[in-house]
């Protein structure tokens, strides 16, 4: 079993990413923090709470976090996630709610208690994140690894320059770049390429009562095709966790942009540097068929314990 916290604004694609956690019986959850992001802090928490009832998680701590960046105005992503942060998908009003306390505390306690054992996975603005490093720097020691969903050695998507997780918070991801660990970086990079075409649709339909959160949620972002479709970005970070062949990494030197006019939120990618000097090891491709398979077995195992 290997042990993942997961940092998240959910959001539609990190909602699947939770669903491909759940149904993963090699990951086991210790605990769920949420972030401002997609949408309000207020919304995330609601929306992870639905989301862990919904999938039948059990009493996965869920520990509301940071509603803002460090320093920065709010961005969010709605226009892109919706008013609720879930597209068009309803789910049933959770009967439990959060843990008490604050998601930072969370991080450094679980992960204090159990150092070298928990792979930190982050698919939101890393605010929590880099509060967690500034209370307790030895969280740095402590992770397993720390995974995320975000920036780009290419592009953006909130911008020309930026993707919108480092765009959300920069000042946060610089910090949790500077920190002296190992970030695995999937960026837009290589998630983009984790399309729902309509030969995935075609295996999600068929779920049950999971597909009532699947498909409208594959669908919300935009038109499905037989060549194409709406990225779920955030499940490349779960990916990554549950298999690393999957992907193609590159140690590397990222510095986020905090001051520029036209760059701010850009994660400045360095190949040139030894592994030795490098701060992240940055996704470069990802085995598509691989990753669907790994994802939709995922999916249909979950759906049969969901019915």
């Amino acid at each position: 079993m290997k042990k993942v916290l997961i940092d998240c604004d959910p959001g539609i694609d990190d909602a699947l990413a939770l669903a491909l956690a759940a149904g993963s019986p090699s990951l086991d959850v210790v605990g769920i923090t949420t972030v401002g992001g997609n949408v309000d802090l207020s919304l995330t928490t609601a929306n992870a709470l639905a989301l862990r009832e919904f999938l039948e998680m059990g009493n996965v701590p869920v520990t509301p976090g940071s509603a803002g960046a460090l320093l920065r105005e709010t961005v969010r992503a709605t226009r892109v996630h919706g008013a609720t942060g879930l597209g068009g998908v309803v789910l049933p009003t959770p009967q439990m709610g959060p843990s008490d306390g604050h998601a930072v505390d969370f991080i450094v306690d679980t992960l204090k208690a159990a150092p070298g054992e928990i792979t930190l996975v982050a698919v939101g603005p890393l605010t929590n994140i880099a509060l967690a490093v500034r209370r307790e720097p030895r969280v740095v020691e402590w992770a397993r690894e720390l995974v995320i969903m975000g920036g780009s050695f290419t592009r953006g998507n909130h911008n020309p320059a930026a993707e919108f997780n480092m765009l959300a918070d920069p000042e946060a991801a610089a910090i949790v770049f500077g920190a002296g660990w190992t970030v695995r970086m999937l960026g837009l990079d290589v998630t983009l390429s984790a399309m729902v075409t309509s030969d995935v649709l075609d295996r999600m339909w068929p779920l049950g009562k999971l597909a009532e959160l699947l498909v409208p949620a594959a669908q919300f972002y935009g038109m499905v095709t037989a060549d194409g479709g709406p990225a779920i970005h955030d499940a490349c970070a779960v990916a990554y966790v549950l298999d690393p062949s999957l992907f193609t990494c590159v140690p590397a030197t990222v510095n986020v942009e905090t001051a520029g006019l036209y760059t701010r939120g850009m994660t400045v990618t360095d190949f040139k540097v030894s592994e030795q000097d490098a701060n992240a090891l940055v996704a470069t491709s990802i085995d598509v068929k691989g990753f669907w398979e790994l994802v939709l077995g995922a999916y249909e195992r979950l759906a049969g314990r969901l019915g």
